[in-house]
């Protein structure tokens, strides 16, 4: 028998909220000069018969946290079979789950999350008592060293009734909805390529250990295309003078994240032989780790003058998803189970839209909206006043999208909405994820993204067309 998903949802909520909040209000009398705490949301984001699958959150409410352990006991024999964004070990009912290479830090009322997939068999009842690196999660502090030892009061202490429901534990996290327009405001050019480079575009995005990590296709002044990458920064204001490192080959329109099921990063890209092609590293700061090139699409399209191009991966909890564009008025889709991934998608994809060339061009990309039932495509057009982004919506991958803010006059950001005056086109670049696995979450209260502009008064070969990278920032 399945179970429905969102009742599941809601009795986790309801019931790790009661329990946190209830031990909250006891413990916040407690004071010291250092604290631990932690509060843990625990929510079951699907169920089947005989499996489930689960999102954690951890949010740090004590001091800041380098490197990080949570466990909790399982109490009818449910078993973890899979999990990302952290490591996993199980004895018994006993679970420990560790910080994964790149979000192992939590500062102060920060948080990270990890997902999961598992079995059980006769009942599945949500774990209720958590510990974050030894210390109870309750929602709230709890003193690192033994308070001080003065003597009680000699006053009576004030004899206003205590309140009858319990206070909350922290203020909970603002949920937001995609708008159905959109208004930005804009940096100038964040970088320019170094000597030899005409050209920085077609950006992709990971956080890695807090810090930003970009990586972008250059042109130099000739005819050859080339791949790079930004050594780690921690504010876009650093990027101009973040080093620019050579790739020893070519990842062209390149897109990196971590694989958390296998823990493994993976850069995909097109014009690597076939389709598209992909490399696996364990350390994607480092262009020189990355693996022997591996086949990710042998897929071909009629009608299109370039072949697939612009690829985009994204995973649920089931399956692994490509789309890709093809510079014809159309977007393609492929998917495989996400236990075969990473592999070849084969020859296989689907046409799930169609419009005129200038209004599904390329440069399309896919993400997860952060609590919300709910993804976002985004696919660059051609407009009259340059390039400009569309996008679309739909609450299941492998389903039909809806236009949201899909016209040039209501773009979802373009020269009518980016507040960029150094530029026309908003092109071919990424939104700022909020963590660097599969899922390709984006946080709807925080919008930003990462695009290649050009002087208006530019032209010529494209090739040679001086992008440059920006930053928008949604306006709320």
């Amino acid at each position: 028998m399945k179970f429905p998903r969102t009742r599941s949802r809601v009795v986790v909520a309801c019931t790790a909220g009661l329990t946190l909040a209830g031990a909250t209000a006891v413990l916040t009398a407690n004071t010291a000069q250092a604290a631990a705490g932690c509060r843990v949301d625990y929510a079951i984001s699907s169920s089947w018969q005989g499996g489930f699958g689960a999102n954690v959150t951890i949010t740090n409410l004590g001091d800041a946290v380098n490197g990080w352990r949570l466990t909790w006991s399982f109490s009818a024999g449910q078993t973890i079979t899979q999990l990302w964004n952290g490591s996993v070990s199980q004895s018994g009912a006993q679970v420990t789950v560790t910080n994964a290479s790149y979000n192992g830090s939590i500062p102060t009322n920060g948080n990270t999350a990890f997902g999961f997939n598992g079995s059980w068999n006769g009942s599945n009842p949500v774990p209720t008592q958590f510990a974050l690196n030894g210390t109870a999660c309750t929602g709230s502090t709890e003193p690192t060293t033994a308070p001080p030892t003065t003597g009680p009061p000699t006053t009576a202490p004030p004899t206003t009734a205590p309140p009858t429901t319990a206070p909350p534990t922290t203020p909970p996290p603002s949920t937001c909805t995609l708008p159905s327009s959109y208004r930005w405001t804009s940096t100038g050019s964040l970088a320019n390529p170094r000597s030899g480079w005409v050209s920085l575009k077609d950006f992709t995005y990971a956080p890695y250990n807090g810090r930003h990590l970009v990586y972008a296709t250059t042109h130099d002044t000739g005819t050859s295309w080339g791949s790079m990458n930004f050594g780690l920064f921690s504010n876009w204001s650093e990027m101009g003078s973040a080093s620019q490192n050579r790739m020893p080959i070519s990842t062209v329109a390149p897109s990196l994240f971590y694989f958390a099921p296998k823990n493994i990063w993976v850069l995909a890209y097109q014009w690597g032989g076939t389709a598209f092609s992909y490399r696996t590293s364990t350390d994607p700061t480092n262009v020189n780790s990355w693996s022997a090139q591996q086949v990710l699409s042998t897929a071909s399209i009629t009608g299109s003058g370039t072949g697939p191009i612009d690829q985009a991966l994204i995973g649920d909890s089931t399956n692994m998803y490509l789309f890709f564009a093809g510079d014809n008025g159309k977007i393609y889709r492929a998917s495989m189970p996400i236990g075969n991934f990473p592999g070849s998608f084969g020859t296989q994809a689907t046409q799930i839209m169609s419009d005129t060339t200038n209004n599904l061009f390329e440069a399309v990309q896919v993400y997860k909206v952060q609590g919300q039932n709910q993804y976002l495509m985004i696919v660059e057009a051609i407009g009259s006043q340059g390039r400009y982004f569309r996008s679309f919506t739909t609450t299941n991958l492998g389903g039909t999208w809806t236009p949201q803010a899909a016209t040039e006059n209501n773009p979802f950001a373009g020269k009518a909405n980016s507040g960029a005056t150094w530029t026309n086109d908003i092109s071919h670049g990424e939104l700022i994820r909020s963590n660097a696995d599969q899922t390709m979450t984006i946080d709807p209260c925080n919008l930003q993204l990462l695009y290649q502009g050009r002087a208006p008064n530019s032209g010529g070969d494209y090739g040679l067309l001086p992008y440059r990278p920006g930053l928008l920032t949604r306006q709320r």
